[in-house]
């Protein structure tokens, strides 16, 4: 590629930033960054009826959270600026009376009314719903509220593209129809804004969703309209959900950027599972680096069909993440996560905690749960012994006597790990009882959760005060 790779970001600000856009975003991105091109971000503000205030910097929020650095939009501006759509009335109102001499643009001044009208009729005939040109030859008062139309023209008789992910694409232009261009109000609509503004930010590639096809063929005859050179255009296939047949949505706990954040993901572990959702280098690799996912990537190696977003997977990859972070990392990453009983201690003590439970933590989030009973005593429960698989078939008093050998062994104990693992392990043998039964018993104890870190390691940071404690407070209940 001989030219200079420029691909934009242009999500409207109508909502928070949620796993399509960003999937969408990471790929225009990775390809820029491969050819040592442009990644430019754009707000396409012209929707003022949908306009959400804050969905702008929750989508500039979003992107610096996962690291997709724009080269050029807002806030660090750039040589096309304002990349704000809301503030370049005055461009489109230039290119519009462009057109409008022409004639490739022409008022209409239907009601909503008459449009309906005509919808109603198509349907009733079975027909797609097209407008009848009325308009363009009973032309009236242009002081009147009214929008403008492009024209489609008379040929050529098909539209059709190369697409860089879908291949050979054509559409009949008899069945185009003349959209809406510029509204009522002088803004413009998608179809005409997002041309001009492709066209003058120099926009190389467009990247985009496949729900956008249908629209394309209108876009590259507003670009043969003004003679220009229409991008590569590259449709990527629909984020499925999880049963495979409906786009991801809402219903499906489809989670912003930024909830995931708050949820205590990692960024790069949402970047590679975003990354592989509809793309394949052809290996079996499943964790990439940035660079390597930048060095992977092709836009003829993304699927032509939609990929199932798995949360189980997801949540797997985050682990994996986690747990390769060194404890220093890890502990930084957690700060805000903590439970509220942990303030009074020490970052010592709960860097502890956090190395024992780094293997269990799927998401930050987690943390107040897996750790709680390391900071405080948490209320006995006794549904974790008369519902434990194995607990629950033994008389209490029977379970009352081991953990009294338990707290007789354990009073003995330094509280070393070596010494703490010896004494278990004796307690089994004079228990006759297996790991699953005593150790159970005894995590239950000590911790009131059903699953713990390993448990010699568990009672070791707890320290012996409280282990013992919270014994005795066990076979007080028994």
């Amino acid at each position: 590629m001989n030219q200079t790779i420029r691909t934009r970001f242009a999500p409207s600000p109508t909502g928070f930033l949620h796993v399509g856009g960003l999937r969408t975003a990471l790929f225009k991105y990775l390809f820029a960054k491969k050819h040592g091109g442009a990644f430019i971000l754009r707000i396409d503000d012209t929707d003022r009826e949908r306009f959400v205030e804050e969905a702008t910097d929750h989508i500039l929020e979003s992107l610096k959270w996962l690291g997709l650095e724009w080269d050029e939009g807002p806030v660090v501006g750039g040589p096309y600026a304002p990349y704000e759509q809301s503030k370049r009335f005055d461009l489109y109102q230039d290119y519009a009376r462009k057109l409008q001499a022409s004639a490739a643009l022409y008022p209409c001044w239907c009601s909503p009314q008459r449009l309906q009208e005509l919808r109603e009729r198509a349907a009733s005939n079975k027909k797609a719903y097209k407008y009848d040109r009325y308009c363009l030859d009973n032309p009236q008062d242009l002081h009147k509220p009214h929008v403008l139309r492009f024209r489609i023209p008379e040929t050529p008789k098909a539209v059709g593209w190369d697409d860089a992910v879908r291949g050979r694409v054509e559409v009949k232009a008899e069945d185009l129809d003349d959209f809406v261009a510029v509204k009522s109000d002088g803004w413009p609509t998608y179809h005409f804004s997002s041309i001009v503004d492709d066209e003058t930010m120099k926009i190389t590639h467009v990247i985009r969703g496949d729900e956008w096809v249908a629209s394309t063929p209108k876009h590259l005859l507003v670009y043969a309209a003004f003679n220009w050179q229409p991008p590569v255009y590259a449709h990527v296939p629909t984020i499925l959900g999880p049963d495979g047949k409906h786009k991801l949505s809402k219903r499906d706990n489809a989670k912003s950027a930024l909830e995931y954040r708050d949820l205590g993901y990692l960024p790069e572990a949402l970047i590679n599972y975003l990354a592989s959702l509809g793309f394949n280098d052809g290996s079996t690799k499943e964790i990439y680096s940035r660079e390597e996912l930048i060095e992977a990537f092709s836009l003829d190696k993304i699927a032509k069909s939609g990929a199932v977003f798995d949360e189980k997977r997801l949540l797997w990859m985050n682990g994996h993440y986690i747990r390769g972070l060194d404890l220093e990392a890890l502990y930084e990453n957690v700060d805000g996560f903590w439970p509220e009983a942990s303030k009074v201690y020490g970052e010592a003590y709960k860097k502890e905690v956090l190395g024992l439970v780094q293997e269990r933590l799927k998401y930050f989030s987690e943390l107040p749960e897996l750790t709680g009973f390391f900071f405080e005593d948490l209320p006995l429960n006794p549904e974790l012994i008369t519902t434990h698989k194995q607990l629950k078939k033994y008389d209490p008093a029977q379970l009352k006597e081991y953990l009294q050998l338990v707290l007789a062994s354990l009073s003995e104990s330094s509280f070393e790990l070596d010494d703490l693992s010896a004494r278990l392990n004796n307690l089994l043998e004079q228990t006759s009882e297996k790991p699953a039964v005593l150790f159970s018993l005894i995590r239950i104890a000590t911790s009131q959760a059903p699953a713990s870190p390993p448990l010699a390691e568990t009672i070791s940071v707890l320290s012996k005060d409280v282990t013992l404690r919270r014994l005795a407070n066990q076979i007080s209940a028994l």
